[in-house]
């Protein structure tokens, strides 16, 4: 659905915040090559983290914090609760089909490979079309009480999933890729239609398990909301926001200690540590823009936040494109994006750096799609 018009009511902090998640994420997923790529723009191998692993969760996180925004301004509208979920569950669908396509597109029209009995289900908009689904459930029948307890609750049924229910052939508290209940899971309920990357086969990062903490990502952004909509002033909200996002990053380091923080198992203390990173940066945003009012330096992640999703999706779709699309190189062919890197970036840096050039040429392709939409004052929504 296309919307004309840049609302002045929105919250410029959570824009801005969107924007850089989403070009943060952009540029990490479209290096020039990924043998050569710095290790802060690279997952963590498994257990720790990188500043490429503090991403999904921050727009997870952001998810919820808009749910409070959009959902409290249609209530008062007058909107009834059963309209705004019918809402909530068609804007799922459509963005659970659009990661659909992603992980299909072009479907063989262009020489790639694509089997239906391949195509992968689980994915990173279909986590974010579930989580913002359940998160609008339990926003919309209950209170801030009942998303504490949902939340808690879904990390403690991960963690009896996970360590004390035995894998067939492995046992219980297996953390590995291999042998974990998430892998478990996946392996059976979508065999054949993980991430073919994955660190291990029938893996998927993405996959059901995992969900449940995410949800609960999803949830603390929510608290988050109302908190920023109370009634204290917004000094006393932005250092509270650093108090407490201080305080989840040891919650997180000392769970850490019981279950390792892993951005592909999405273990509670990952959820948690990366909440707290996602108050203290937002909170840093919100001091700026919102409390100072210096906002200009912000202008290019508020371009990018408004049709988020958007740009989200036309990235994969040009770096699906770009890989599939050859273009000639002596005697045989190549990727276009494989020449592009050869040919154009590697010619004036270092292997690791043209990799960093060609990621940003990338995301600066983007912003100037973004930049049209917002000079049209038009917004892309699910």
């Amino acid at each position: 659905m296309t919307q004309t018009g840049i609302p002045s009511s929105r919250l410029g902090s959570l824009d801005a915040f969107r924007g850089a998640t989403i070009a943060g994420m952009i540029l990490v997923n479209n290096p020039g090559n990924w043998a050569t790529t710095y290790p802060q723009l690279l997952h963590s191998r498994w257990n720790g983290w990188t500043f490429t692993d503090m991403i999904f969760p921050f727009f997870l996180w952001i998810v919820g914090v808009a749910i409070h925004f959009a959902f409290t301004k249609r209530l008062q509208q007058g909107a009834g609760k059963g309209r705004l979920m019918m809402h909530a569950v068609r804007r799922s669908l459509i963005i659970f089909g659009l990661g659909l396509f992603i992980y299909g597109f072009p479907f063989g029209l262009l020489g790639d490979s694509f089997s239906v009995a391949t195509w992968r289900i689980p994915g990173v908009l279909q986590r974010i079309s579930v989580c913002y689904l359940v998160a609008s459930a339990v926003y919309l029948w209950g209170g801030p009480k009942l998303e504490v307890a949902v939340t808690l609750l879904l990390f403690v049924v991960y963690w009896i999933a996970t360590m004390l229910i035995p894998v067939p052939g492995y046992g219980a508290g297996i953390l590995q890729p291999m042998g974990s209940m998430a892998w478990y899971i996946d392996s059976h309920l979508f065999a054949g239609h993980t991430w073919v990357w994955a660190p291990a086969p029938g893996f998927d990062p993405e996959g059901l398990l995992s969900t449940l903490p995410a949800i609960g990502t999803t949830l603390m952004g929510v608290l988050t909301g109302r908190w920023l909509q109370g009634t204290r002033s917004r000094e006393e909200k932005t250092a509270w926001m650093f108090v407490v996002g201080n305080f989840m990053l040891l919650a997180g380091v000392v769970l850490d200690m019981w279950m390792p923080i892993n951005k592909n198992l999405w273990t509670p203390s990952y959820a948690v540590f990366m909440c707290g990173w996602a108050l203290i940066c937002f909170a840093v945003f919100y001091w700026l823009i919102d409390v100072k009012g210096y906002a200009a330096w912000a202008k290019p992640f508020v371009v990018f936040g408004v049709n988020a999703i958007a740009v989200y999706v036309l990235s994969e779709l040009v770096a699906v494109l770009l890989g599939v699309i050859k273009v000639p190189a002596g005697e045989s062919s190549m990727a276009l994006q494989e020449w592009l890197f050869s040919r154009v970036f590697l010619p004036v840096a270092s292997p690791i750096n043209a990799s960093l050039l060609f990621a940003i040429c990338f995301d600066l392709v983007m912003f100037a799609f973004v930049a049209v939409l917002w000079q049209r004052k038009i917004i892309i929504k699910a």
